[in-house]
């Protein structure tokens, strides 16, 4: 049986004329339909509403029933990192440049919710990653990761080296600008410029993308999300690396540290309208031909 959505916060990208207007519309059709609105702090004062409920993400999160992200991917990553945390719904109201994860278009808002708030509305849970990096063993600084989690230089087209593990097995040693480990949300992403594969949104696995390693043998490899991934960073590295989670938080890593990747607890509850179709997503944001016949 489909949840009702009595309680709805608003979420958007801040200082974005786009995304204001259709906040804007959000908050009117939301009060039409007899919802409560909890308006995000950080575009509160963009919409032209009197005394709005104001609240935080995380408010947000343990009051709604469903949040609506409005703008690009990046909106929707950095809102569902903390919304995951929580048992809300989360439909994006594309306002960026791809959509893979804001698949509602701003001219279908009021037939695409309407289906939604009546029931007719497709549930879809998506892992995230949770990255540790130890340093002699202590835990130093952690995050979690709805795409990627990329382990880099702090320089651009500086090598480095770092070994790989998987369940505490020696996979392989690399010397490379880094490596991309990416979920089937992020197959589409980062992991896709660097020649990863696309994997399906049901997938259980992860990805380990090489970024320009110094072999022609390198290639991605697909392995269990319920791995556990460990990458132990070479002492011959003589500068700071990092690892970046979902290309918005910055990890610090240092020569010898090792950086942990596995399952987050918890997962991103995505609401789709019954039109969405992820092939169809697929054919449209990447390009892909239509059938023939």
């Amino acid at each position: 049986m489909h949840q009702h959505f009595d309680c709805v916060g608003l979420i958007g990208k801040p200082h974005h004329q786009g995304t204001s207007e259709t906040l804007q519309a959000l908050y009117a059709y939301l009060r039409s339909k007899g919802k409560r609105v909890l308006v995000e702090e950080r575009v509160a004062s963009e919409l032209n509403v009197e005394t709005p409920e104001v609240m935080d993400l995380v408010a947000i999160g343990e009051h709604a029933d469903l949040a609506i992200v409005v703008g690009g991917d990046g909106n929707m990553l950095g809102a569902a990192r903390v919304l995951s945390r929580f048992n809300i719904g989360v439909v994006g109201v594309n306002r960026g440049n791809l959509g893979f994860l804001t698949d509602i278009h701003p001219d279908n808002i009021t037939t695409e919710l309407d289906g939604i708030f009546a029931g007719d509305y497709a549930t879809e849970q998506r892992f995230l990653l949770e990255v540790e990096v130890f340093r002699h063993g202590q835990l130093k600084s952690s995050n979690a990761a709805v795409n990627e989690a990329v382990l880099h230089h702090g320089k651009v087209a500086h090598m480095m080296e770092f070994e790989v593990h998987i369940d505490e097995q020696f996979v392989f040693s690399q010397r490379s600008d880094g490596l991309i480990v990416a979920t089937p949300t992020g197959s589409t992403a980062y992991s896709l410029s660097g020649g990863g594969p696309i994997m399906t949104p049901n997938l259980d696995a992860l990805s380990l993308v090489p970024m320009f390693p110094h072999t022609l043998s390198s290639r991605p490899i697909v392995v269990d999300a319920n791995s556990v991934v460990r990458l132990v960073v070479s002492h011959d590295n003589s500068e700071a690396l990092q690892v970046s989670c979902d290309g918005h938080v910055v990890l610090s890593v240092l020569p010898g540290d090792e950086i942990q990747l596995r399952k987050n607890p918890y997962t991103l509850r995505l609401i789709h309208p019954k039109s969405y179709n992820y092939f169809n997503v697929l054919r449209t944001k990447l390009g892909w031909g239509s059938k023939l016949y």
